[in-house]
This record gives structure tokens, C-alpha cells and sequence, in this order.
């Protein structure tokens, strides 16, 4: 189908309920096939966020909030493995605020993203921040100008 398709939330992998403590084994053996498979599909799209209590990663238990640096490395796997499957072009990040306010700051979340991404190309981390999002929701944004408007925030 020529239709796009938005998985929000990495697919929304669980940790909770029966999948808690099983992160792992949901990554590696349940969530990462499928999402190879939903990758085949050129009209799907993902929107990386995933920090909500339901997918298990216990920020919200913490005794204090994550870092960047925490929240990157928590995610980075889950995040990378999207890039890779279906490109930056059909990838973007997403934030569930206000839902995500009981695990992470908005910063913290934000600046997350930054770690995540700081290895790839300029050009990958425009469409990640901005240019496939620019692409699915139809929005005109000049993403483009972002990288030549002297911005050094991404």
C-alpha cells in the first residue's frame, strides 16, 4: 500500500506485566523480528521515543531521574536498530509528554537524542530531528535551511 504508515513508541515494546524482567528476551527475540519485518514495508514509518513506564525500563521507580547520558544508553539499542532497519529517512524522534514526565525531563529526553544520534551524518540526524517528520505529517519546513542556518544544536 502506497499509505504511510506511523509506528509510534518503537512499536511500544512491553516490560511490564509478564514481559517484566524479560527486556531482553522481548528485544532480542520478539521485538527486533518483528520490527525487521515492519521494515520490509517502505510506506512505515517509526517515531523513536519509548520511555513510557510500560515499556519497563523503571525510570519512573528510580530515586532520582536519568541523565542524558543514562536515558541514551537505555535506549540507544532499541533506537539504532530502528535506524538501521528502516533508515533515517523513515525514522524520527518522538517525545509522549506529558506521559514521559514520570520517567524523564523534556531536556533530558531531548538531549538523550542528541547522544543517540551523534555518530551519524548531518544529514541523518536532520531527517531524525526534523526532515522525516517534515515528509509524513506534510509540513512546511524548510529542513533543509536547518543545516545551513549555522545551528549547532544538533
Amino acid at each position: 500500500s502506497s499509505d504511510l504508515i506511523v509506528l509510534d513508541h518503537i512499536g511500544g515494546p512491553l516490560g511490564i506485566g509478564p514481559f517484566a524482567g524479560k527486556q531482553q528476551h522481548v528485544f532480542s527475540e520478539e521485538w527486533k523480528p518483528a520490527m525487521a519485518r515492519l521494515a520490509a514495508c517502505p510506506n512505515v514509518n517509526v517515531k523513536l521515543g519509548g520511555v513510557m513506564p510500560l515499556n519497563g525500563f523503571g525510570f519512573e521507580l528510580a530515586s532520582r531521574p536519568p541523565t542524558s547520558q543514562e536515558l541514551a544508553k537505555a535506549l540507544a539499542p532499541w533506537h539504532m536498530f530502528c535506524i538501521e532497519q528502516f533508515g533515517a529517512h523513515r525514522c524520527m524522534f518522538e517525545s509522549n509528554f506529558p506521559v514521559d514526565r514520570s520517567s524523564v525531563s523534556y531536556g533530558v529526553l531531548w538531549n538523550a537524542f542528541k547522544i543517540i544520534s551523534a555518530g551519524y551524518s548531518r544529514e541523518a540526524r536532520l531527517a531524525l530531528f526534523a526532515g522525516t517528520a517534515a515528509r509524513v505529517y506534510n509540513l512546511d519546513v524548510d529542513v533543509a535551511s536547518l543545516s545551513s542556518s549555522g545551528t549547532s544544536r544538533l
